[in-house]
């Protein structure tokens, strides 16, 4: 029989080993979130992320998803900042979301929660075990702050007091009886710098997405063409956004509390890092990329999920938004580009700088 409290420590240290940032336990007990996921999809408020909608039972209950799991081994990789890392200039790259500078946190993280599920199965003959990384129907924030990783924001973000919220979270479901780690404490208190900030009014009230209003979600998640507000919404982001993360003071060189810090400590992840091949990469240079050229230069990025269609289409809404008179030479191409939804999007972009 293994000690729950020493068997908890022991998979938090594996954990740190095999390069994650943090790591803590929790238990798979039913949601407490159940009933207000149901009013968010009530609402609309997931857009048109219909598949979050199934499988409600399980996102309610975790434990379903393994025969006989008890707990969950929870774990943060950091992906920014990172050690020398310096940010990037250009016409791009300040308006991506900083999780998808690097290679996808689905494959890094991935590895090596099947490398710790193995170590774990050898240690422990007959112990179940099931990965996820952003994958599978878990309310994923809800767990990870039961095994201490933070406490869930305004922005419904987790936060940390010690590295903010610049994390990714992976999980890994086992049929060992462990001990839970100690939960973090609410860290936003009266503080509303991220709803005031939501460029969008996504941030419908303290702890509610209304993604409907999310450039995140229309930037990666929809298909095809935008909603023409949906357009003036984006300003320049071409995928996802940190505005709400860039205002907390949690992710700030000045703590709460007048503490003057040097901010969150710099990971060290070569993977997470932004690669030459698209470093160099700006708004016109991605409108113009043929297929080949995306293929080779998004491989293993986490960009790839808005696809080749959909990052040209928000080119040329940044493009349009920004109505700089250089973009019109390439804009005037895409116009003719095969693809409709990106021929639209540069005539409307073209219109745009015409209004402007």
């Amino acid at each position: 029989m293994i000690d729950p409290k020493e068997g908890a420590e022991r998979l938090r240290r594996w954990a740190l080993e095999e390069g994650f940032d943090r790591a803590g336990i929790a238990s798979l007990e039913p949601s407490d979130q159940g009933a207000h996921l149901r009013r968010w999809l009530a609402r609309g408020d997931h857009a048109g992320m219909e598949w979050i909608a199934r499988r409600l039972e399980i996102r309610e209950d975790p434990a379903r998803l393994l025969l006989g799991s008890r707990s969950a081994l929870c774990v943060a990789l950091q992906y920014y900042p990172l050690v020398g890392e310096d940010e990037p200039e250009g016409d791009l790259w300040p308006r991506v979301a900083r999780y998808a500078r690097g290679r996808d946190y689905h494959d890094v993280m991935g590895k090596r929660l099947k490398k710790l599920a193995a170590r774990i199965g050898e240690a422990f003959p007959g112990c179940g075990t099931r990965p996820y990384v952003d994958t599978g129907p878990i309310l994923e924030r809800e767990l990870a702050a039961r095994a201490g990783l933070g406490a869930q924001g305004k922005n419904t973000q987790l936060l940390h007091p010690e590295v903010g919220s610049w994390f990714l979270l992976g999980e890994l479901l086992l049929t060992l009886d462990l001990t839970p780690s100690e939960p973090v404490a609410d860290l936003c208190g009266r503080c509303t710098r991220c709803l005031d900030a939501c460029p969008t009014g996504a941030l419908a009230e303290p702890y509610r997405l209304d993604s409907n209003r999310c450039i995140s979600y229309w930037t990666i998640e929809h298909r095809g063409a935008l909603p023409e507000a949906a357009r003036e919404m984006l300003g320049d982001w071409v995928f996802g956004c940190d505005v709400c993360q860039e205002v907390c003071p949690w992710n700030q060189p000045t703590r709460p509390g007048g503490r003057r810090e040097e901010g969150p400590t710099p990971g060290d992840h070569e993977e997470l890092r932004l690669p030459p091949e698209r470093a160099e990469l700006d708004l016109v240079g991605l409108l113009a990329l043929d297929r080949e050229e995306y293929l080779e230069r998004f491989r293993a990025s986490p960009m790839k999920r808005a696809k080749l269609e959909g990052l040209q289409r928000n080119a040329a809404v940044a493009m349009g938004n920004r109505g700089e008179e250089r973009y019109v030479p390439v804009l005037e191409r895409a116009r003719n580009n095969a693809d409709p939804v990106v021929s639209e999007h540069a005539a409307w972009a073209l219109e745009a700088k015409e209004n402007s």
